[in-house]
């Protein structure tokens, strides 16, 4: 590229007459000069002999663009160019516009996450009391608004809200303390899995829903109390009794008109703790709404110290619970209580309690059992060891906890080790589902709190830089963990004998004949009273309502299944077992490497090891 400037004394370059130079010497020197300096006007025949013959003109080689003169190849080179470029990125845009795109084949996790959706909106379908406007669930209305209200001297209000434990209307308080709990844990966990899959509010608008209601449940203001409700709603048939009750009636529970009875426990350790539990570890979830959080803290403290102070199973004495949802020992609650009060608050003292030998040999720590190792509503030991293996993996707090400790993490590796397929503690129906509940009914509920499990113990031991465990002499990698936890939900959703799906609204094949009277009866402006519901129960037709993304009790252990509404052992599900299975869904759903939130938990925990104090200024004589 060549340029030209123009006269630097700023005037036109004139033509002197005297100059001696030749005529052909005049030309080649106008020639050199930049045409672009000679601003006064020519006349036509002075304009053609500066520029010189027609034939002089096509043969230039430079291009004037106003400011600069560039080289006429350089410059055709250019546009060239561009426009070559901009052809080439159009007709790239045409062709990747025209082209249908390139879509995955779905893996496994987008399955989980799939799901995800569908296992939280069931308990949108739970909700009792005055539904919110967004709960998205069209068949269900506000219902038994009256609950717990009208009883003079009581220390409750009301007792509107909460969920609904099953297929019938009762909210049973134990299990649904042990649900809350385990949302609570898988979101503290994997909140940024939740994010990713946009359910973190909805997930927490069910926690904080469940845990509203239970501060209704005894008095949360103070800080002592002595007495708390354990049951809304009855369910007791024996006998033959047709008293209008919520299982001898099949009714929406928008229609239900009879009376519901409330029952209270004053010796309920089992049930006061689990409830702590379940305020605790929803006081972390909400840690960043501090008024709320301390709220539930508060509740936490109060039904703690409640459970300590006067013992006793709630499910004792007759209790209608005992037939239902019966607890064998308060202890394991003692423990998982602690450590969950230990985590929302900080306090030593829980943690000494949640380690206390003596209570975990009371819990069952040191002996076998053929249910040890089986996380459920009734016995949290399992879910109790991992959550303290956790402090111990991270925080490794030492003297005088490293010993318990030490023992529940090895009792952690021991548990997972019964899980895998090489070991015989636990059988598995031909389709590959373990046995955790030993051929019994309503399998699922135990193995998606074992899938869970395990993947957030393979989780915290690659969180933790360790690449696997050890099963006495052998040692296995954590993907054998997860490989687990996928196995059995694959089964679950639909990779078994039958095809299966075993929630509701997942796959094209799930169970039709829901035992749940909600789904089963039709939302047409007809009020069916207590009988006129079964003809509704009894019918061989599918629900009219499709329950989305409820988990039924699930096949018998030779992976038969029988879609049949009257056999609940088959067709019903609850939010105990949804609670388990929106757990092992999220852990497993997603990127692997996103792992767990390591530090939430440990908000509230002081340093385990003080700062020490600065040195001392340097002595100076």
């Amino acid at each position: 590229m060549s340029m030209y400037g123009r006269d630097p004394w700023g005037g036109s370059l004139e033509i002197n007459a005297a100059d001696s130079a030749t005529d052909d010497d005049r030309s080649r020197n106008l020639n050199d000069l930049d045409r672009a300096a000679l601003s006064r006007p020519l006349d036509e025949t002075q304009q053609s002999w500066l520029l010189g013959p027609a034939e002089q003109k096509k043969k230039k080689k430079y291009v004037d663009l106003g400011c600069i003169i560039v080289s006429r190849k350089i410059f055709v080179w250019t546009v060239g160019s561009i426009a070559a470029a901009a052809l080439l990125v159009g007709l790239i845009t045409v062709i990747v516009e025209a082209v249908p795109r390139h879509r995955h084949n779905h893996t496994p996790a987008d399955n989980y996450t799939l799901a995800l959706h569908k296992a939280l909106m069931f308990f949108n379908a739970q909700k009792s009391g005055k539904l919110p406007k967004h709960n998205n669930v069209s068949w269900r209305g506000s219902s038994c608004l009256s609950d717990g209200k009208g009883k003079q001297g009581s220390f409750y209000k009301d007792l509107v809200g909460g969920y609904y434990d099953a297929g019938d209307a009762i909210k049973f308080h134990f299990p649904a303390s042990f649900a809350m709990t385990m949302l609570s844990w898988s979101v503290i966990e994997y909140s940024a899995k939740y994010e990713a899959a946009g359910e973190l509010n909805h997930v927490k608008e069910i926690i904080k829903w469940g845990a509203d209601y239970f501060l209704k449940t005894f008095n949360s203001s103070s800080d002592t109390i002595n007495t708390m409700v354990a049951q809304v709603g009855t369910g007791d048939t024996s006998g033959g009794s047709t008293t209008p009750n919520d299982h001898y009636c099949w009714m929406r529970p928008e229609d239900i008109d009879y009376e519901r009875l409330v029952t209270e426990c004053s010796h309920c350790s089992d049930l006061a703790a689990e409830m702590a539990a379940a305020l605790a570890s929803a006081s972390i979830v909400f840690k960043d709404n501090k008024a709320y959080s301390q709220k539930l803290v508060h509740g936490a403290r109060t039904l703690f110290q409640f459970a300590r102070d006067q013992r006793g199973r709630y499910s004792e004495r007759g209790s209608e619970a005992a037939i239902f949802y019966n607890s064998t020992s308060y202890w394991d609650e003692f423990v998982w209580g602690g450590a969950w009060l230990y985590y929302a608050t900080g306090n030593n003292s829980y943690l000494q309690l949640a380690t206390n030998p003596g209570i975990a040999k009371h819990a069952g720590a040191f002996w076998g059992g053929p249910d040890y190792g089986v996380l459920s509503w009734d016995n949290k030991l399992a879910g109790t060891q991992l959550l303290l293996s956790r402090l111990r993996l991270f925080l490794s707090p030492g003297y005088p906890y490293e010993e318990i400790l030490r023992t529940f993490h090895n009792q952690t590796s021991i548990i997972m080790c019964s899980y895998l397929p090489i070991f015989t503690k636990f059988n598995r129906t031909r389709g590959g589902l373990i046995e955790l509940n030993h051929g019994r009914p309503q399998p699922l509920q135990y193995v998606v709190n074992a899938a869970f499990l395990a993947t957030l113990y393979s989780d915290y031991l690659e969180a933790a830089d360790t690449p696997g465990w050890y099963c006495g002499p052998n040692f296995y990698s954590t993907d054998v963990l997860r490989d687990f936890a996928k196995t059995q939900i694959d089964y679950i959703l639909g990779k078994n004998p039958r095809k299966m799906s075993y929630v509701v609204g997942f796959g094209n094949h799930y169970p039709k004949h829901v035992h749940h009277r909600g789904a089963s009866i039709p939302k047409n402006k007809i009020r069916y009273n207590c009988k006129g519901g079964w003809k509704w129960r009894d019918t061989t037709k599918p629900n009219p309502n499709t329950l989305v993304g409820a988990m039924v009790a699930g096949p018998d252990r030779h992976d038969g299944f029988r879609d049949v509404r009257t056999n609940y052992n088959y067709t019903e599900p609850t939010i105990a077992g949804n609670a388990g299975l929106v757990a092992a869904l999220v852990a497993l759903s997603g990127d692997k490497t996103t792992g767990i939130d390591k530090n939430t938990i440990f908000s509230a925990v002081p340093p385990m090891f003080p700062t020490p104090p600065p040195p001392p200024a340097p002595w100076r004589p």
